[in-house]
């Protein structure tokens, strides 16, 4: 079973406000994936709902703690793009004897034309292909955790090295 940790972002579309938590997100998550009927079992669990540019290392360790206390070794991470690659050194740096993969949008998850339903989607299929790590998948392509960064001048990541 895949375990989905939701943590904002625009991916759930939570836009810049200030650096208190949300109250509740604006698209869940567990209906995106009703919507498109995915089959593969998978539960849902909230570490916090936060615009990405306010999450701290006090919240990466809440991941952290998560991810650490479940069986599951298919994670899923919703987070937002701003500082995506952070966590994901973050939990890189672990070396947890899991495969994680961190997932977001580029547009707000409750806009028509956004890439959250594509990007949540193809991120559920590269989990369950991946060998044990932390990822990051976007726009249907994947990057490890230490061979990435987030190129804001085009709006996309990629490699830092190929």
């Amino acid at each position: 079973m895949i375990l989905i940790i939701t943590t904002g972002g625009t991916i759930e579309g939570i836009e810049h406000s200030n650096e208190s938590e949300n109250e509740g997100t604006l698209v869940s998550i567990q209906s995106i994936l009703q919507n498109v009927n995915i089959s593969q079992e998978y539960q849902i669990e909230k570490a916090f709902s936060k615009d990405s540019r306010f999450i701290s290392n006090e919240d990466r360790k809440i991941l952290q703690q998560k991810i650490v206390q479940v069986n599951n070794s298919l994670i899923l991470i919703t987070h937002g793009t701003i500082t995506m690659v952070e966590t994901a050194i973050y939990l890189g740096k672990l070396h947890l004897d899991k495969t994680i993969v961190l997932v977001g949008s580029f547009i707000l998850g409750t806009e028509k034309n956004s890439d959250a339903t594509f990007n949540l989607g193809f991120a559920l299929g590269a989990l369950q292909t991946l060998s044990n790590g932390v990822y990051i998948a976007m726009n249907g392509k994947i990057f490890i955790w230490n061979n990435v960064r987030k190129n804001t001048a085009k709006n996309r990541f990629e490699k830092i090295r190929n």
